[in-house]
């Protein structure tokens, strides 16, 4: 286990969201902003933004890290970059009215072409397809679950050709 491995999870936190240099086995150097740290492995995730490209994202096996430099501190305007990596797009908030709205015009989409499906839970709020899947709010093909595979890419595939047509 080698020095790096030995921190502790508070330890790589002050890592976050700084510019590094990370050196490691047989001497390859990688820079980047450091999104975060693996608590169990101790990799750690670097972040690139090279000019005019999308973001570059690279991993650096704890096992492999030999030394962690840090090059420069990150502002408030770099760590809402590095957020936004990965936290999901920004999801569109709908009123109970619009979720209401959405949930019928499925369940009548669905009805109409003659699938089963009725509405679950306390509020209803959750559609049940044919007892084996569940579709829940924005009912997107992102919000349905099912243990069954084939089901579960079908009824996505159902369900984005119907938003596809809204």
């Amino acid at each position: 286990m080698n020095d790096w491995q030995r921190k502790s999870p508070l330890d790589w936190e002050t890592y976050l969201n700084k510019l590094v240099k990370v050196v490691a086995a047989e001497k390859h150097e990688y820079e980047g902003w450091v999104l975060t740290v693996d608590p169990v492995s101790a990799t750690i995730v670097l972040a690139t933004f090279p000019e005019n490209e999308k973001v570059t994202i690279s991993f650096v096996m704890g096992h492999a890290v030999q030394e962690v430099k840090i090059l420069q501190e990150g502002d408030s305007d770099m760590e809402q970059r590095l957020a936004r990596i990965s936290a999901p797009e920004e999801s569109q908030a709908y009123s109970p009215e619009e979720l209401e709205k959405r949930k019928n015009a499925l369940k009548t989409w669905l009805e109409t072409n003659h699938i089963p499906v009725s509405e679950q839970g306390e509020l209803g709020r959750t559609l049940s397809v044919a007892g084996v899947l569940s579709i829940d709010p924005p009912y997107g093909p992102e919000q349905c679950s099912s243990s069954n595979e084939i089901i579960l890419s079908r009824v996505q595939g159902l369900v984005q050709g119907y938003l596809d047509k809204q």
